[in-house]
């Protein structure tokens, strides 16, 4: 029997809508899912959570970077095996909840909970045999990363775009910091869990524009893996920090995420 109180509308170009009573937020939340045709009856089928940044929702990755084209013209092409994309909210706090944890609402258990096991749920091919894989952009890609470091059980690779690395780094992006700050419980860094967990981590990557405000954060993430002998892909490419750079580079992690499939 499902824990959750679900509502799915099937819309067009194999997306579906869902609204859903999260258990961890503690109120309904959405998300958008990209189901491919070619992704039907393959049980086990992978699954890739992609997270939005500030000011974002579940519709971004959609309706801003048209994630959902890209993959599918890549599986037309056979670059890429069949995928299911799910894209949830962050749980709409404020300009941004930074997925994790706080005081009354748990932002992190929602997408590594209760956004899988609502899309199993609704779509039988994705089952506990699925890989999963995570990605997001800026503050997406914050909780991208530190959520496959912290949890390298539940996903088999993990990716950010011009990713925030660092809890205090939000305070560049909203307008008020000191609402998140005072309600968030934990303000780490994505640095923290790849120590943690270091020897249990799955491959991952980042990437960032080289005009973008994030570099130097990322160049020095990069480097710090590397003082510490931390296996990983860093690149970067032409770009800011805006929709054109995610759209065309998201493409990267999508490949990287077919080459980790065992």
């Amino acid at each position: 029997m499902s824990r959750f109180f679900t509502t799915k509308i099937a819309a067009f170009e194999e997306l579906y809508f869902i609204t859903v009573k999260s258990n961890a937020l503690h109120r309904r939340a959405d998300l958008t899912v990209y189901y491919p045709n070619q992704a039907k009856d393959i049980s086990g089928i992978p699954l890739v959570i992609l997270l939005h940044g500030v000011y974002g929702s579940h519709w971004s990755w959609v309706a801003q970077g048209n994630v959902h084209q890209t993959a599918q013209a890549l599986i037309n092409a056979g670059q890429l095996r069949p995928m299911v994309l799910v894209m949830p909210s962050d749980g709409l706090f404020g300009d941004g909840s930074g997925y994790v944890p706080h005081r009354e609402d748990n932002y992190e258990t929602w997408i590594v909970e209760d956004v899988i096991e609502v899309v199993r749920e609704q779509f039988p091919d994705v089952t506990t045999s699925s890989p999963v894989f995570i990605t997001g952009l800026s503050m997406g890609g914050f909780g991208a990363l530190r959520l496959g470091a912290k949890y390298p059980q539940v996903f088999q690779g993990f990716s950010g775009l011009s990713s925030i690395t660092h809890f205090n780094q939000l305070r560049s992006f909203v307008a008020d910091f000191a609402s998140l700050q005072r309600d968030a419980l934990e303000q780490d860094s994505v640095l923290d869990w790849l120590l943690k967990n270091k020897a249990m981590l799955p491959p991952f990557r980042f990437d960032c524009g080289k005009d973008d405000a994030l570099l130097d954060a990322n160049r020095s993430l990069h480097e710090s893996l590397i003082a510490h002998h931390i296996d990983h892909t860093y690149e970067e490419f032409a770009g800011a920090h805006a929709w054109d750079y995610w759209q065309t580079y998201i493409e990267k992690t999508l490949l990287f995420f077919n080459q980790c499939i065992r």
